[in-house]
């Protein structure tokens, strides 16, 4: 059994799109959110706001925190632990180079992601994108007192949604 991938993402609104992230994933090009691994000392919303810098050039504001959503990759096995964020859009540098792996940013509307599920990284994305625009929301104290996350991955998969 592999140990559980803990990662955050950012669900970035503008008008009625979102901000997506294409990239490569094994040699296929897939989309999904900003969002990756939180670095030692940082808090999951800081980690939100670097990761959209660091895949797209877009600033956020890191808000309300959505859900927690485990996927298990059918074919490995591998447990994957997003915790998922809302995020203000402030500003994109149209000339920052990109994180290793990230072909471009993109922005589609729930229906044009809807219809590329095919494409998408994983199940987790397009739930997210579904309960953000449901107005779903969780209440900060989900993740109260589980600082440093990746000592509490464990309480965290109880509180996480599968998908």
């Amino acid at each position: 059994m592999y140990s559980t991938d803990l990662t955050v993402s950012a669900v970035v609104g503008l008008d009625d799109r979102f901000l997506l992230v294409e990239e490569l994933v094994n040699r296929r090009r897939v989309l999904g959110q900003p969002g990756g691994h939180v670095e030692a000392g940082e808090t999951p919303e800081e980690a939100v706001v670097r990761e959209t810098l660091e895949e797209t050039g877009c600033d956020v504001e890191c808000g309300e925190l959505i859900g927690v959503y485990l996927w298990i990759q059918p074919q490995t096995r591998q447990q994957f632990l997003r915790i998922a964020y809302a995020a203000k859009y402030i500003s994109c540098d149209e000339e920052r180079e990109l994180d290793k792996g990230i072909v471009a940013r993109r922005w589609a509307t729930l229906p044009q992601i809807e219809s590329r599920q095919q494409e998408l990284r994983s199940p987790a994305v397009l739930r997210s994108f579904r309960d953000y625009a449901a107005g779903r929301r969780q209440s900060d104290a989900l993740l109260a007192g589980m600082l440093p996350l990746q000592n509490n991955v464990q309480k965290i998969l109880s509180a996480a949604d599968l998908v």
